[in-house]
C-alpha cells in the first residue's frame, strides 16, 4: 500500500487511498508538466542516497530537463527519508516490501512522462540519463542499460553474478525471448510511464527487471539497449540480493511466459526489438 501527501499533482490508488508522498521544496526546475521521473528504489541508502540525489538534480539541471527525482522508501530506518527529503527529493513510503513494490510503487506516484529507475547505492550513474532520454524521445518506449556492453569496474559485481547468475538468466531470456539484449537484469533503465503501467506489472521482488521486459516483448513494445558502466557501490550494508532465492525468481519468471510467446511466433525483427519506434513516441490514451 501507498500513500501521498496531499497535492494538486497526487494520484489515487485504485482502492481511492492516497500514496504516502512527501514533498521537499520543488526544485526551480521542475515545471509541470514533468518530462522525466527519476525513480530511486530505497532501503537503508543513508551512505550514498544524498550523493546519488545530487548527481541526478545536475543532470536536470544541466540538460534543460523538467523533472522530478522520487525516493520508493521500503522501511528504511537510518534516516534515508529525511536525506531524502533535504536533498530536494519527493519520498513515496512503500508499505508493501520488496525491490520490485518498491520501484512501482513510486511509479505509480511519479509525474512525469518517461521513467528513469536506478538504484540508490552509487553503483550507476545517473549522468547517463540524457542518452535514455534521446532514445525515449525518439520513440522507443523501454530503454535498457547494459552493464557487460559499458564495462564492469573491479569488484562492482561479485563473481557469481558475473560469470554464473547473469549470464545464465540473460542467456535464456536471449533464446526464449531477445536475442538483441545483453543484460535483462540490469536495474538502469527508462521507459514512458504509462506504456509500462499498462503492463500490469506484478512482480514484488528483484525479477521485476525481468517481468518487465518480458512483457514489453510480448506487447511488441520497441526496445533499445544502451551500455553504461557499473561501478562498485558505496554502501556500508550488505546486499539486499539473495543470489539462489532471487535467481530462482528470475528464472521462475523467464518460464512463466513461454506458453504465450511460443503461441504468438512473435519474429525476432532488430536490436530495436519488436515494433518499429514512431516519431513523437508511444501514445498513452489507453489510460486517463
Amino acid at each position: 500500500m501507498l500513500g501521498l501527501a496531499a497535492g494538486p499533482h497526487d494520484r489515487r490508488t485504485e482502492s481511492g487511498t492516497q500514496p504516502d508522498v512527501t514533498s521537499a521544496s520543488v526544485p526551480k526546475y521542475e515545471t509541470s508538466p514533468v518530462e522525466l521521473s527519476i525513480v530511486m528504489p530505497c532501503l537503508n541508502e543513508a551512505k550514498t542516497l544524498g550523493q546519488c540525489i545530487d548527481r541526478a538534480h545536475r543532470v536536470l539541471i544541466e540538460h534543460h530537463v523538467s523533472g522530478e527525482i522520487i525516493v520508493g522508501d521500503n522501511g528504511s530506518r537510518d534516516g534515508s527519508r529525511a536525506i531524502a527529503r533535504m536533498h530536494g527529493a519527493r519520498v513515496a513510503h512503500i508499505t508493501r516490501r520488496g525491490y520490485g513494490a518498491a520501484v512501482m510503487g513510486a511509479i505509480r506516484v511519479a509525474r512525469g512522462q518517461y521513467i528513469l529507475m536506478g538504484d540508490a547505492d552509487g553503483s550507476y550513474d545517473f549522468g547517463y540519463a540524457p542518452r535514455f532520454i534521446d532514445a525515449l524521445r525518439a520513440g522507443c518506449v523501454l530503454v535498457m542499460g547494459s552493464r557487460f556492453k559499458g564495462g564492469i569496474d573491479q569488484g562492482a559485481m561479485p563473481l557469481l553474478h558475473r560469470y554464473l547468475g547473469n549470464p545464465i538468466l540473460t542467456g535464456l531470456g536471449r533464446i526464449l525471448y531477445a536475442p538483441y539484449l545483453t543484460d535483462f537484469n540490469c536495474g538502469l533503465r527508462a521507459f514512458h510511464r504509462v506504456s509500462i503501467l499498462q503492463l500490469n506489472l506484478s512482480s514484488t521482488g528483484m525479477e521485476l527487471a525481468t517481468e518487465m521486459i518480458i512483457k514489453a516483448i510480448l506487447a511488441g513494445l520497441p526496445i533499445r539497449e544502451i551500455p553504461i558502466p557499473l561501478h562498485r557501490d558505496g554502501r556500508n550494508r550488505p546486499s539486499h540480493l539473495r543470489p539462489w532465492r532471487d535467481g530462482l525468481r528470475h528464472l521462475a519468471v523467464l518460464l512463466a511466459y513461454l506458453p504465450q510467446r511460443l503461441t504468438l511466433r512473435m519474429p525476432i525483427l532488430s536490436e530495436t526489438g519488436p515494433g518499429k519506434p514512431q516519431a513523437g513516441g508511444q501514445r498513452d490514451s489507453r489510460i486517463s
